[in-house]
């Protein structure tokens, strides 16, 4: 076999077509947000603030890349979780919404100091689309409240 057979045979496994996807679709986007008590996030307080979970840095240079291409186990991590926010929305709830809440309480406690960290959490997935000329954002579901630090759920 030729040299120039053998890229041939590489180059589908290198670059997938897109055509593998019956529907390309907006993505669910995982929002955060913390709260000291249960009752901070009632509606009437209107005191909640929502985060995007795990955002993509806004540069990734030549050697980040080069890494990335042979080892990104975070963003292998953050696929699933999109693959689960994507489950959920098909109905497949307690498994899919354990596993963001476990992996979405690991990075609370590993980004945060155990003394400030709020005492609970609950996400949220989010859909942006493009509608006309401006982006629209549809919520499609919001978890219950968890903890932050729990031990009987690591």
């Amino acid at each position: 076999m030729s040299v120039l057979g053998i890229v041939n045979l590489l180059l589908p496994a290198l670059f997938p077509s897109w055509r593998f996807f019956d529907v390309i679709g907006p993505s669910p986007r995982i929002e955060l947000c913390q709260f000291d008590t249960p009752q901070d996030d009632l509606p009437e307080h209107d005191q909640t603030v929502w985060r995007e979970c795990r955002q993509r840095p806004a540069h990734v240079g030549f050697r980040g890349m080069l890494k990335d291409f042979f080892w990104n186990a975070a963003w292998n991590e953050s696929l699933h979780l999109a693959n689960c926010a994507e489950r959920i929305i098909q109905g497949q709830t307690e498994h899919c919404s354990r596993e963001i809440r476990l992996r979405l309480r690991a990075d609370l406690l590993r980004d945060a100091d155990i003394e400030t960290l709020p005492a609970f959490f609950r996400f949220r997935l989010v859909f942006v689309s493009q509608a006309e000329d401006r982006l629209r954002r549809d919520i499609l579901f919001v978890s219950p409240t968890y903890r932050s630090v729990d031990p009987l759920d690591q």
